[in-house]
Order: C-alpha cells, then structure tokens, then sequence
C-alpha cells in the first residue's frame, strides 16, 4: 500500500529530517522536471490560498500537473455525492492527492479508500502536517538546529491544527513549550498528556508579555472564525493578543517570530520590519518542503 502523510506521527524523525534536507536542495535549485508524466489531484472542500498555491507550485515545479477543485461547490459534492465515491473516482485519474476538508479525520479516511498517496492539507481542527515540515524547517534555518528550543506558541491552541501538528513534530528534539491563550481558547488536554507522557515541560499563561522574552520561536496564531459555532465566543476572544514591535524590546537575540497565516490583526504591521519577523519567508518555505514531500512520496527522493 502507498505512503501517505495524514498525521505528522507518519513520519518518523529520520523521515522528517530527510525531507527536511531534501527540502534543503531544493531551495537551491527550484526548477526540476522528474516529475514529468504524473497528475497529482489537488481538492480543496475548503478555501486556502498559500497552501494550494505552493502545492500547485511545487507539482508544477516538479515537471507534474495539476488537477482538481478550488470549490467544492462545483464539482458532484454539491449534488451529494460522498466523500468516499470522490477520493475513489479521483484516484483512478491521479498519482497522488492532496486534500484539504473540514472535517476531522476526512483525510486519514480518504487515505483508507484511495489507491494513490495521499496528503493532508488540513482537515478541520485536526492535523496540518505540511505547514509542520515547513515550520520544521524555518526553524532549523533560523536557529541551526531543531535541538533544546523554547518554543511560544500564541492564541489559538484549541483548534489551531498547525499548533497541534507543530507539538507532536518538536516532541523528537526536546523542546520546552510555553502555552499563551485565554481559558476559552487553551491546548486541549491530549496534547498535554501527550508531553507529560514523554517528559517534556510545559507553562500555560494567558499573558502574551510573560512569555515573549523567554523563546527562540514565537509561534502566534489567528482566531479562527470559521471553527467556531457561536459567534460571540468568536467575539469575545477574537482581538484577544496584538503584539507589536514595541513589544520586542526586551527578546532573544536570536528569537523569530512564525506565523502560518493568514493573519487578522493578532501581528501589527510595524513588526514585519524587525529582525524578527520570518512569517513571509516561512511561507515560502513552503514550496521547497511541500516539493520534497511530493518527491518523497512517490519514491523520486
């Protein structure tokens, strides 16, 4: 049965440092063709703008091409056709697809069902497994390691799927957390077992100030509406953290600041011209990485 990447956990620690260093040369040298001849199925159930588009980079980069939706709403989906009839009807097309959807779990499923590699570009408040390598590897190129790091994770740790995945990734590299969010909006217990169960320490504080000066990553995170099902407690947290570049005076020399966007206001716009903002370079990583995980999954790399 073919490899697919639903979860983070598929991977191991050699395999996430493998496509980290793949991701490496391809930053190098962008432009390969080995790819040639394959169809790669891009479906997204659900809106996305940079992860669409550096996965259809990273295919097109490749030497492969792209089919599939940007909207579910033109395609049988609308005429209730199933998930599954989808993911089976699609893969006798393509050599791979990758799948954003909002419910949690849909990927693991469609990997289940599917005759090709699948990849998880986010399903619900679940996993986000690719934004994990690629924040993986802004890390390691900020920090030269991924090794003893403190990292700050800010906001939205309920249903921040990228926090989720980023915290079962740093558990290989003996990572300390610090946890910043409101009450409303806290890491969900499992994650927390999750660390206790491998020793792995931890802070929680809803304070953005008490943190800020003790991290090498500061990982912020947006307030995601669309996870919420009652509007005001959307509103009661939405503009909850703001951190300026005021703020910074006091940081880690070597501390930056990541951000899997899009952002709302949670990062003021005078922070981008500080030495510490990585977030567009972050998503930029994206290409690279995304290429060595398409790469790695057909067996090319």
């Amino acid at each position: 049965m073919s490899k697919s990447l639903i979860s983070i956990s598929d991977f191991t620690k050699e395999e996430i440092l493998h496509v980290l260093e793949t991701a490496r040369e391809f930053e190098k040298d962008r432009v390969q063709n080995f790819l040639t001849g394959k169809v790669i199925g891009s479906l997204f159930f659900e809106p996305s703008t940079r992860t669409r588009l550096s996965f259809e980079t990273a295919v097109n980069r490749l030497g492969a091409r792209v089919i599939g939706f940007s909207d579910a709403t033109n395609t049988s989906v609308s005429k209730g056709e199933t998930l599954k009839d989808t993911i089976k009807m699609v893969s006798n097309y393509v050599d791979m697809i990758i799948m954003r959807h909002p419910l949690e779990g849909s990927s693991r499923y469609a990997s289940e069902v599917a005759s090709v590699p699948v990849v998880n570009a986010g399903d619900g408040a679940n996993q986000h497994p690719s934004q994990t390598l690629l924040d993986l590897y802004s890390i390691l190129q900020t920090q030269g390691r991924l090794e003893g790091l403190t990292i700050n994770m800010v906001g939205d740790l309920k249903y921040g799927r990228t926090t989720h995945s980023l915290l079962q990734a740093m558990s290989h590299f003996n990572p300390t957390f610090i946890f910043t969010s409101p009450d409303e909006l806290k890491m969900p217990a499992e994650y927390k077992t999750f660390l206790d169960e491998r020793g792995i320490p931890y802070r929680e504080t809803s304070s953005l100030e008490d943190g800020l000066n003790d991290c090498d990553i500061l990982y912020m995170t947006r307030v995601q509406q669309e996870r919420f099902t009652d509007p005001m407690e959307y509103e009661k947290v939405k503009d909850v953290y703001q951190l300026s570049a005021r703020m910074l005076g006091g940081v880690r020399e070597n501390m930056k600041i990541l951000h899997p966007l899009p952002r709302v206001g949670e990062i003021c716009e005078d922070v981008d011209d500080t030495p510490y903002a990585y977030y567009f370079k972050q998503a930029e990583n994206g290409l690279y990485v995304r290429m060595a995980i398409i790469s790695y999954l057909l067996g090319y790399r």
